[in-house]
């Protein structure tokens, strides 16, 4: 390697270490500096070789313990070093990970970069409940959103924009699940529609609640972060569908299978 590194983006996946993939594991092995998030597993970090520094940047919804500048600045320093550094991130780099700030960062300062996909919770949570995004006759439009809205920050979600698609699903949601549903609601959506939370997807601990939109609007389940959520017909299919889960929790005003027409 030249005067310069190499600074890789690299994503996790959802969770299950079975599910990095096969360039993820070579680069892990291959890294020198590794700056990984928090949901990232810790059984990822073996891949690494023994003098390789191990760099935790915090980051979950809500708890940013290391500033965003302060992460994107140690890829530059880094980066201008003969070094391999992985950026190891929770899901793909590119889906609500800030992957896009650290190549700016990266392009600005004329350090090479490379990005390297992961297995998005958006795609692996609903799989791994039985639940198809799209589906013939039911769905045939998904979206994938941001449940975590900072007002201070000009982040603000129109929903009216997804109002009407077909499978709605929600990432880093759980705080603000209820009024999520009022706004659906108010949109027009059916109060009906089943709703999904997937806690911990793609792990041993994986918990799947099933309600439907009322009910959140009205009594919201007790779900933890890091859930995702799914909104729309398709939802309902985890009851035939599911096939991975170590509990399975049916919540007051979900629609059965036959009643929402599925």
């Amino acid at each position: 390697m030249g005067s310069v590194g190499k600074v890789y983006l690299v994503g996790a996946g959802p969770g299950d270490p079975e599910l990095l993939t096969l360039k993820a594991a070579r680069l892990l092995a291959e890294a020198d500096m590794l700056l990984y998030d928090h949901l990232v597993g810790a059984q990822l970090l073996k891949f690494t070789k023994p003098e390789c520094r191990l760099i935790p940047v915090g980051k979950r919804c809500g708890d940013h313990p290391v500033p965003q500048e302060q992460i994107n600045q140690w890829l530059v320093d880094y980066g201008k070093m003969p070094l391999t550094v992985v950026r190891l991130k929770g899901g793909d780099p590119f889906v609500f990970g800030r992957g896009g700030e650290e190549i700016q960062a990266l392009i600005e300062n004329h350090i090479p970069f490379e990005v390297v996909p992961g297995i998005s919770s958006a795609l692996a949570a609903p799989a791994y409940a039985g639940i198809p995004v799209t589906h013939r006759k039911v769905a045939a439009s998904f979206a994938v959103i941001t449940g975590h809205e900072a007002a201070d920050k000009g982040e603000y979600v129109d929903w009216s924009a997804f109002a009407k698609v077909d499978t709605l699903v929600v990432l880093m949601g759980v705080k603000n699940r209820q009024n999520i549903a009022r706004e659906l609601i108010a949109l027009g959506r059916s109060p009906k529609q089943p709703v999904a939370f997937i806690q911990e997807a793609t792990m041993g601990s994986q918990r799947v609640v099933l309600s439907s939109l009322e009910m959140v609007a009205e009594k919201p389940p007790q779900v933890q972060s890091p859930s995702v959520m799914v909104i729309g017909e398709v939802a309902g299919y985890h009851e035939h569908f599911g096939w991975f889960e170590s509990e399975r929790q049916s919540f007051g005003g979900f629609v059965p299978f036959q009643e929402a027409g599925l």
